[in-house]
């Protein structure tokens, strides 16, 4: 198995465990900012200690970051922010499984930034699996007590902010993607920490102000939950590091394609640890949406 597979198998566990950490959050202590900010304000201190004692375990200096490093540093870290922030307000919104489906459409809309920003083309078959993706989301959109047509699905809440969060998700894995290949460095991992280091500070920073601003006190909640936001800091670290480190080694579509074994694993944790359970519908819309991620990288 190719590394970058491993790597993203290994991102997608990681970032259910965080999410599910997230939801838990957001659904007490912390507001929507909050918990995004827990995300970002626990990682730093750890993506730090690992950034800086594997360049001491090189022995190297650091090496030199491209002027474009910072412009697809800022907008990939911007768009986290805001995928986040748009996947947990989604959780009061669906269940825990539907939520993550909704943003794993990242995948799809990742194919398109990447024709857009890259001029990645896309066949006709991939196409036709992009479409198939699209039936799943209709399926999922169906929010409960929500009535009329199916435009005004499509217009709900829960839909809008689950193809908004993979919007933003798929603009900054192509940033992170370049931010990577824009630093003077053979080594995939260093590249990968060193990028993850800077983009999680300036979250971290950017965030704590707006919050400050914005929801006074949120800050305050933010550090009285670190007994359980610290260990959604560790995984949101390991789940990160293992994407950069992907990003640097293929196509940020193809690492998103593999990482819908998130929908999998999203499955057990609503299941095993939220009590919740999937309709027949929201089941076929899940199934719709990880078989059209399976045909995107068959007939890329």
């Amino acid at each position: 198995m190719e590394l970058w597979i491993t790597l993203s198998i290994a991102a997608a566990a990681f970032q259910t465990l965080r999410f599910m950490l997230q939801k838990h959050l957001s659904m007490g202590a912390l507001s929507a900012g909050g918990a995004t900010l827990a995300r970002f304000f626990y990682s730093a201190p750890f993506i730090m200690v690992l950034a800086l004692g594997y360049l001491g375990i090189r022995g190297a200096g650091v090496p030199d970051y491209m002027p474009l490093f910072w412009v697809y540093a800022g907008i990939g870290g911007l768009a986290q922010i805001l995928a986040t922030w748009c996947v947990v307000a989604l959780f009061a919104e669906r269940n825990f499984a539907v939520g993550i489906t909704f943003k794993k459409t990242e995948v799809i809309q990742t194919a398109v930034v990447g024709l857009v920003i890259l001029g990645d083309r896309i066949s006709l078959p991939a196409v036709g699996a992009i479409v198939l993706g699209l039936v799943g989301v209709l399926l999922l959109s169906d929010t409960p007590g929500l009535q009329g047509r199916w435009w005004r699905r499509l217009g709900s809440r829960a839909t809008v902010l689950g193809l908004a969060s993979g919007a933003f998700f798929a603009i900054s894995a192509v940033g992170y993607r370049g931010a990577t290949l824009e630093i003077a460095s053979d080594d995939p991992l260093l590249r990968a920490a060193l990028a993850l280091c800077v983009v999680t500070l300036l979250q971290a920073a950017g965030l704590s102000l707006w919050l400050m601003w914005r929801e006074p006190g949120q800050l305050g909640q933010v550090i009285a939950a670190r007994r359980t936001a610290v260990w959604m800091g560790l995984t949101g670290m390991a789940g990160s590091l293992c994407w950069f480190t992907a990003f640097t080694l293929e196509n940020a579509a193809l690492v998103f394609a593999v990482g819908q074994v998130e929908v999998i694993f999203s499955l057990f944790a609503a299941v095993l640890f939220f009590g919740e359970r999937i309709t027949a519908r929201e089941g076929l819309g899940i199934a719709l949406i990880s078989l059209s991620v399976i045909a995107v990288v068959a007939f890329r």
